[in-house]
Parts: C-alpha cells; structure tokens; sequence
C-alpha cells in the first residue's frame, strides 16, 4: 500500500483519528503551559543568561523547552526520567527490584513505575530548589524571599508530575511513547526560531558552509534510519514433533538481533547523569557563603564545562549506558530458556548454556557499533561548532536522533494499527 491509501486509512480508522486528535491535543497543552512563565522573572538578563550557556541548552531541550522563559513547566520530563534512571540502575544492584521488573509479569512493572512515580516527586523538589536558587543568585528572578522560592519550587513541581502525568496517558491514549513525543515538541518548537535567525544572519558568504551543514544534516538522518533499522538475524530452527498421525514444528524462522538495541536511551541517561554534577556545583558557586567552597566548585565547574572534558566524558557515558541498558532489556539466558522449552535451536549451537553464550557474543559485538554510533551522534554538535563555529544544540545529533527515532517508532505504531484494522 502506498503512502496516500495508509494516510487515507488513518483518517478512515476512527480509534487512530481519535489517538492521533489526542496526541495533537495534549501537545498543544504541553506548549501552551510551556509558555507561562513563573512569576518575578527579569527577562532581559534570562536572555542574558541562556545566550551562548550549552548547559542549559541542553537542560532546555531535555525539558521539552520550557526551561528557556522558566514555564511553570521548566523542569519538563526530566525528574520522571532520572527516577526511571534510578530505578534502572537498582535492578542491577538489588535482585528484588530486577524480578519485579523481568519476572513479576504485567503487575511486577505496574509495580516498578509507580516506584518510579513516587520518586519524582523528591527528585523534582531538589531539582527546582536547585535551578531557582541558581537563577535567583544570578539575578534572574531577583530577590526572592522564602516565601516567594517555596512557592515558585512548589509550582515547578506541580508541573514536573503534570507532565509526568500527560506523558503516561498520551502513550496510553495515543500513539507512541509520551515522554519521548514531549522532548519531540520542544526540540521541534524550536526550529521555527532557528530557521528565523538563520534567514535574518543570512550572508551569501557563507553559503558553502550552509550548504555543508545541511548535507551533514542529511547524512546524519540517514545514518541514524540505517543503524535504528539494522539488525542482526540469527538464524532459528524448530524441531521437528509427531503426534498421532500430524508432524509438527521442523520450520526455520530468524531472531532479530538490533544494531542499536537501546534506542535513544542511553543519550537520555547520558544527558542526565552529566548535567547533574554541572547543576550541583554551579549552584555551590553562587550560594556558597565559605569562600573555599566557592572557590573549589568554580574551578570543577570550569573544569566540566572544558569542551574537551565534556566531549570525552558525553561519549564514554553514552557508550556505557549502551551496554548498560541493552543488558537490562535482552536476556541471552531468559531467550535460551524460551528457545529450549518450546523445542528450537539455533543450528550448529548446542542448546541451553552454549546458545545462551553464543548470544551474549554476538550482541556484544553489534552493540560495539550501536554504541561508537551513539556516542559520535552525542558529540557531533560540539564537533560541528569546532570546525564551523555553528552552534548547533537544536539541530545537532542528539536533537536528529531524538526527533528521526521518534518519527520511525510513531510511523511504526500508526503501520501496526493499519494491519489490525486490515485483518
């Protein structure tokens, strides 16, 4: 079927007009709340503060966007992802935690993301003391009393678990995971700013390096399509059974083994845990009243802040989350136990413990390139602002493949409930 029938059939298919009107409808709520500043903000010197900050760049776009006019939703989905990171990492620590999420089923996970739920609310609570302080100490919200940072801390919150709340029914009620289409909208908000001061800057001078720029752009696309795409087949073998006068099995079939398992995720972890330690000791700086610590945290946040030292440390962070999370998400033993007792085996493997290792070797080798893959995209915008001078967080990789991946899981969300509609 080509593009025309499917569109047509999404219009067609009232359950998908009614999931896709919803997901329009809770995006336009996100960015009209997304607009609404706290209160007490001196604009002038919060342009004065974001201009040229790659820190808060990113905290912006990983907000959703909200961060960059201090919305009541400043914090985006932010809290809710670093509780999901938390919550990741305890399943590798505590055997309780990592059996509730793999083996306790449907209930097991309900289980496990309340946890995380409830852990956003401390998480978003330390987040918007922090963030504000900062920005007060800045002279950005001017001078608040305790009073007036209880409530702006309380408000931030109250749109911390709000978006929380409207990513968790759009992936219910829509199509598509929530949170990802949150941090979709608020890169995505930003292209119309973006091409407006691109065409205002215009100099023919620099078309070449425009022209450049865009076929990386292009090229980045593609990349991203072809590794999300890719995928490893191991081949699968079903024994042959007879009962009563009927053969059964004896057919070949394939495992899928994904270059890039992870998805997006380990830039989302990456992403967090960096700008955490940014956050904390920016914050000692300002409010410090002991002059060594003041003094200490500007030099480690002088340190971080090193594009050489942030470069490094975004690649190996991404690198390792890859793993990490991969690890989480694919079992070789739990899929050699599965392969076992329903009587399949992959050719010239011995079943049990030797496929199980056979997996495990196979997946640590397509993950190597899922994982260099991933990190190189993280780092790509400070190398393209190295060489061109372009500063290009909105449209660099991390942006691309947040935006292209979310793209190719919603056109495969809205494909799957075409062929059901169909059968």
């Amino acid at each position: 079927m080509n593009f025309l029938g499917k569109l047509k059939l999404v219009f067609q298919d009232k359950t998908l007009r009614n999931r896709l009107l919803f997901i329009a409808i809770a995006l336009i709520v996100f960015r009209l709340l997304s607009s609404i500043p706290i209160p007490g903000i001196d604009v002038e010197k919060l342009n004065q503060f974001f201009s040229g900050n790659q820190f808060f760049g990113f905290l912006n776009m990983f907000s959703g966007g909200g961060m960059s006019n201090l919305s009541i939703v400043m914090l985006g989905v932010g809290p809710y992802i670093n509780s999901s990171i938390i919550m990741q990492l305890l399943t590798m620590i505590f055997p309780k935690f990592k059996e509730m999420y793999h083996e306790e089923g449907e209930a097991g996970r309900k289980k496990f993301s309340q946890y995380s739920r409830l852990l956003t609310v401390p998480i978003a609570l330390a987040q918007g003391f922090g963030l504000l302080a900062l920005l007060g100490k800045s002279g950005v919200l001017g001078n608040m009393t305790a009073v007036e940072l209880g409530t702006n801390i309380v408000i931030v919150t109250a749109g911390a678990l709000f978006m929380m709340w409207l990513g968790e029914i759009m992936t219910e009620f829509g199509i598509g995971n929530g949170t990802s289409l949150i941090i979709f909208a608020g890169i995505v908000s930003s292209l119309p700013t973006v091409m407006t001061q691109t065409y205002l800057n215009f100099n023919v001078a620099d078309m070449p390096m425009y022209l450049a720029f865009l076929v990386v752009g292009l090229l980045v696309i593609y990349a991203v399509v072809f590794i999300t795409e890719a995928e490893r087949p191991i081949p699968i073998t079903y024994a042959k059974r007879v009962r009563g006068a009927k053969v059964y099995g004896g057919v070949s079939t394939y495992l899928p083994l994904r270059v890039n398992q992870a998805g997006v995720i380990p830039i989302i972890f990456g992403v967090s845990i960096l700008l955490l330690p940014q956050m904390l000791f920016q914050f000692l700086s300002k409010v410090a009243t002991n002059v060594t610590v003041q003094d200490i945290s500007e030099k480690i946040t002088s340190f971080l802040s090193n594009n050489w030292v942030y470069g490094i440390s975004y690649f190996l962070l991404v690198f390792l989350f890859t793993y990490f999370y991969t690890a989480i998400t694919f079992d070789p033993h739990a899929i050699s136990e599965n392969l076992q007792k329903s009587g399949a085996f992959i050719p010239g493997v011995r079943p049990g413990q030797s496929t199980s290792d056979y997996l495990s070797k196979v997946l640590t080798r397509i993950t190597l390139v899922g994982a260099i893959f991933l990190g190189l995209i993280a780092v790509l915008p400070m190398i393209v602002k190295g060489v061109t001078g372009i500063n290009s967080i909105a449209l660099g990789g991390t942006a691309l493949l947040i935006v292209v991946s979310v793209v190719i899981d919603l056109i495969k969300k809205i494909e799957a409930q075409i062929s059901m509609r169909e059968y």
